[in-house]
């Protein structure tokens, strides 16, 4: 679940936004004895088959790819880029084509009610400009972006590494298994200084990857956003 990146009102917090699947299953009915008082009525070779491949198909369907090949293959694009500030047009479209991949092996269907999504996850790459403040030299921007979420207490938190340390903190509401609106309430300015969000501070998240050690989000703005695990002991401050 990526929070989804909005404008807040001071531009030297803008990096604080929070960055914040369709499944489908195959059954088949089971193949009836037309002679159920007869257990040894004689059924035809091809009868015989069509049993066999009726009991294949579901398992077939079903199958999950292995999702690990696809996120080191991901890891390893995103690597030299800075966290996207260095990607080109070219390098965004192929990121974005693997996370896409990624995203259909998707092993956590409900990511919203799965533990695994609790906890601090470090920001590894996005698309957002905003996040990655490229319209400022890279001696000003932030270093490290990180974005806690909790689903007990359905609350998340952004906060930037050095030089700035801003966060912000927001509310969510579930509008399905894998997607949040978010409202954001409170920035805190070098982490110390408390400003109250203004009420157009909101947002769309949708998680659409989610295992132990990498998350995928997509936020209303149409931003992608790749997380890792950093610490799943941490509590968002409620």
């Amino acid at each position: 679940m990526a929070l989804s990146s909005l404008s807040p009102p001071l531009t030297h917090v803008a990096s604080t936004k929070l960055y914040l699947s369709y499944s489908t299953s195959f059954s088949f009915p089971s193949i009836l004895n037309p002679h159920p008082h007869n257990n040894n009525t004689n059924i035809s070779p091809l009868n015989k088959k069509w049993q066999i491949n009726v009991s294949f198909f579901p398992a077939f369907f079903n199958k999950t790819k292995d999702p690990t090949p696809i996120k080191q293959e991901l890891l390893q694009a995103i690597a030299p880029l800075d966290r996207g500030a260095d990607a080109t047009p070219q390098d965004q479209q192929i990121i974005d084509q693997i996370a896409c991949r990624l995203e259909a092996c998707n092993p956590t269907k409900e990511p919203l009610n799965s533990s695994l999504l609790n906890g601090k996850w470090e920001l590894i790459y996005t698309t957002s400009k905003s996040i990655l403040q490229i319209q400022r030299p890279k001696i000003l921007r932030s270093r490290l972006n990180y974005q806690a979420i909790n689903v007990d207490t359905l609350r998340a938190q952004n906060m930037e590494g050095w030089p700035f340390f801003n966060q912000v903190t927001a509310d969510l509401t579930p509008l399905n298994a894998q997607k949040v609106a978010v409202k954001f309430d409170y920035f805190k300015i070098a982490g110390l200084i408390p400003i109250k969000a203004p009420g157009r501070a909101r947002g769309e998240l949708e998680i659409t990857y989610l295992d132990e050690e990498l998350r995928v989000s997509r936020g209303d703005l149409g931003n992608l956003f790749i997380l890792k695990m950093v610490d799943p002991s941490y509590k968002v401050p409620t």
